[in-house]
């Protein structure tokens, strides 16, 4: 094929990607109002500004909620409810949500670094964690580090070992083609954002718009480059294997009809010692997908720890 030839095809590719989205993606998003006590705040830290809002009075103990690769805080704002009167800190990871989006500094060991110095100007010593996908790599980080804020550490969707991953759905996977998703990325309407979301879904979802606002807000290069060290910390060793060492009470959630790990593989984490496995009927976000019993879950696992 000659050049010329190729780049029409490139062009006539991303086309047909965005209209398939416009098209497959239409359902309108469901606008969630953030519960009266949420407090926003801005931790200045010398490798970027991380954004951080806090839910309950402020306490040495705290739920903290670590969101996934493309995700924020306000991924969590449907479980919330069940964790009223606990103190829930949630973090925007470095290049997500309004945190700074500098080139570099999306490693699992930096990303959970952040995290344990914004705990630590909030004055939290005793953490029970929960990271979702790629937030339970930062997770299972900030526990190896600091063995002696966490208490406990509770995964959702977190894929155990990197060859276990299926897909990220066909626009999730297309712009992870650096040449077809760099010069897709600004163009992306909000109902190819939405149609690259379901694929986290096993049935039509609402998708709120400030989950959509804060897609739109990340650069490219923040996406892919926490996609690329979440599979380096996985290609380094298996997730079960290190949350093991943790030696922590650990909760291990995941969705039956995930299509991103399939069902078999959280059986994995089955060698982790005292391990408490839960599936629900759902994918690879059941804080979404299903709220209320997620919701339930944490909350039981946050008043034992």
């Amino acid at each position: 094929m000659t050049t010329a030839a190729a780049g029409r095809a490139r062009r006539a590719m991303l086309l047909v990607t965005v209209l398939v989205a416009l098209l497959a993606g239409n359902t309108a998003g469901v606008a969630t109002a953030a519960p009266d006590d949420s407090v926003d705040r801005m931790v200045r830290l010398p490798d970027g500004d991380i954004h951080v809002v806090t839910n309950g009075a402020p306490s040495p103990r705290a739920v903290v909620l670590i969101h996934g690769t493309g995700g924020s805080v306000s991924w969590w704002d449907p479980v919330l409810p069940a964790l009223a009167d606990l103190y829930v800190v949630r973090v925007d990871l470095l290049g997500h949500g309004r945190s700074a989006k500098p080139d570099s500094g999306y490693g699992m060991a930096e990303q959970g670094h952040r995290v344990a110095a914004v705990l630590d100007r909030l004055g939290v010593r005793h953490a029970t964690v929960v990271g979702h996908s790629t937030g339970g790599y930062v997770a299972t980080e900030l526990a190896a580090q600091r063995r002696d804020l966490v208490n406990a550490i509770a995964l959702i969707g977190t894929g155990s070992r990197l060859d276990a991953f299926a897909d990220n759905g066909p626009l999730g996977n297309l712009l992870f083609v650096p040449q077809i998703g760099q010069p897709l990325w600004p163009l992306l309407p909000d109902a190819a954002i939405r149609y690259a979301m379901s694929s986290a879904f096993t049935r039509d979802v609402a998708i709120p718009q400030q989950l959509v606002d804060d897609f739109h807000g990340m650069t490219y290069r923040s996406l892919t480059a926490t996609s690329d060290a979440s599979d380096v910390y996985l290609r380094e060793r298996q997730e079960p294997d290190r949350l093991a060492d943790l030696g922590l009470p650990s909760l291990v959630l995941y969705g039956s009809g995930d299509h991103r790990w399939p069902a078999a593989s959280f059986q994995d984490y089955r060698r982790v010692p005292d391990v408490r496995i839960e599936s629900l009927d759902c994918g690879h976000s059941p804080m979404i997908e299903e709220p209320g019993p997620t919701g339930e879950l944490l909350r039981d696992f946050a008043d034992q720890h």
